[in-house]
Formats: C-alpha cells, structure tokens, sequence
C-alpha cells in the first residue's frame, strides 16, 4: 500500500523508488503482485506519466485512510499519544492562516521543542487524510464530518470604504446604490461575481460594477484605504482598519448571517499528542481574539458560540 500511494502521488516508477530508497525494479514488482492479488488494474503506465485507474483512486483513498491508522497504533506504542513531538501539519486559508494561524504556530513550536510543523496555507479546503495534514481552520458552516470541530469564532462579509470616499461620493444606502460607486472586487474568475445580502429575512443579490476585478482581497482593501472605493471582505481582514477609523462599514442592515470558523482535527481523543496539544493552545486564543468575533464597530449583532 505504502508502494502504491508512493507511485500514485509521484505519477511515476522512478521518483516512487527515490521517494521510499528502494530500486525501480522493486517498486515494479511489488505494484505487479499488487495488481495480480487484487484482479484489477490500479495503474495506467504511459511512457511520460503513470496516473491512476478509477478503481485505483478509490483504492488510493483508502489506503490512505488505512496507512493513517496505522501511523497512529506506530505513533501510541511509541509513545508519541503521550508526549508532544513528530510533525505537526495543519492547514488555513493564506490570509487567515498568515494573520492568525502563523503566529500562534511559532509560540507553539518554541514552547514544545520536539515538534515541527508544516503549514500549508491555501484558499480552498482540503481533505486532511490526502494531504497527510492534522488540522484544519475553517471559515464556513460545516458539513456532516466523522472530523472533529471547535468553534472560536464568527466573520462577517462586510462592505466598507474610507470615510473620505463617502464625504466625497456619498454613502450608498442600499445594495442597489452600489451600481453608482467604484467597486473593487474579489473573484477568482473572470466575471464579476454577485455579492449576497440579506434583508428582513430575505435574500438578495446584486452584482457591482467592477472598477477592478482582482484576486486578491488585500489589493481590494489597499485601494479601499487609498479612497479609491468600495469593496467587501470578511470582518478580520478589515478590522484594524476599521478601529483605527481608515474604513468605515456601509450597508450593516444588509449583512447576512455571520460565518462559523472552527478548528478541525482529526482522530479526537485518538489524536496524537502534539495535535492535542496544539487544539489545547490555538482554540482559547483564537476565542479570545476580538477580530475574530461578529462585532466590530457600530456592529448591531452580537454573539459567539462554543
């Protein structure tokens, strides 16, 4: 199996073989009697790239899964359930994870010396098992997950400009106003995506004119503060700059509900020592942090959930 994941992942007999410090011709073997014992083909070989068969990527998931137990019965016979230390591999989306998840890592890591970390900092969620990661900061409700989850807090998607842009152009009073005001917008394609409002309890929608169609928040947010115009963002990439007065937040009345973030680990009592304790540092610290709950000034709501 361990042979298996090693040629699916690498794409290929040879950098398998480096990867685990065998020979080719061993790797090729064991995948044969693999193939041989199961009745099916895992592999298509080509001359560039091995890749996966549909029955081999329905294999490789769960001897993913597999291999992960196994690590973990290695891991409580090593006494590594007992005593933090091994790699600790934990996941957030990047500007969350650069403002946020980063700095509590590295008090984590000088306060428990045996343990590393790698850090994989992505806006997209990914699966824990595929990506041999431990834990995971979400914003979003969760789905149904056999994972398990701690709430620390809430996000807004809050729309905003400087108050200097709103002396100058006005302040939009519904979402419908926004069709008069430069709009720099987060998308990641190449259309403008519509923003989601609510009101008294209905939902709307309205795409803004876009002055910018760009992928990354923090330009939106660098030209808002510039006086430039309006964009949106979640509460904690703003909010230091909404206390310190340089964006104002419009159009409260029309916010949806706030967004759950939660850390979410695998195994739960089953985890490993450094993921316990890694759960037991970020959360209360997370919890306390107030960019990470719903208000923010001027804020009409406010509530945080355990």
């Amino acid at each position: 199996m361990q042979t298996f994941v090693a040629v699916a992942e690498e794409e290929g007999f040879a950098p398998a073989a480096r990867r685990l410090a065998v020979s080719p011709p061993v790797v090729t073997r064991s995948i044969s009697a693999l193939e041989e014992r199961l009745g099916v083909r895992l592999l298509e070989r080509t001359t560039r790239k091995v890749r996966v068969t549909e029955a081999g990527a329905r294999y490789l998931g769960d001897c993913k899964r597999l291999l992960a137990e196994v690590d973990d019965v290695e891991a409580a016979v090593s006494g590594e359930h007992s005593k933090p230390r091994g790699v600790l591999g934990v996941t957030a989306s990047v500007m969350f994870g650069r403002l946020f998840v980063a700095p509590l890592l590295i008090d984590f890591l000088a306060k428990y010396p045996e343990v590393t970390a790698r850090a994989l900092l992505v806006d997209q969620v990914v699966d824990l098992i595929d990506e041999s990661l431990d834990v995971a900061v979400r914003i979003a409700k969760l789905s149904d997950s056999t994972l398990t989850s701690a709430k620390v807090g809430a996000v807004r998607r809050v729309t905003c400009a400087s108050p200097s842009y709103l002396k100058k152009h006005g302040t939009p009073k519904t979402p419908r106003e926004l069709g008069e005001h430069r709009c720099f917008v987060f998308s990641t394609e190449r259309s403008t995506p519509s923003w989601a409002f609510e009101h008294g309890g209905e939902q709307l929608s309205f795409r803004p004119r876009a002055t910018m169609l760009v992928n990354s928040s923090e330009v939106g947010i660098d030209a808002a503060v510039a006086g430039a115009g309006i964009t949106r963002a979640l509460s904690y990439m703003v909010a230091s700059h909404i206390q310190a007065g340089r964006l104002r937040v419009i159009l409260e009345e029309y916010e949806a509900e706030p967004i759950p973030i939660h850390v979410v680990y695998r195994e739960g009592r089953r985890a490993p020592a450094r993921v316990r304790a890694f759960v037991d540092f970020v959360v209360p610290r997370l919890r306390a942090d107030a960019a990470l709950g719903v208000k923010l000034v001027g804020r009409r709501r406010e509530s945080r959930e355990d």
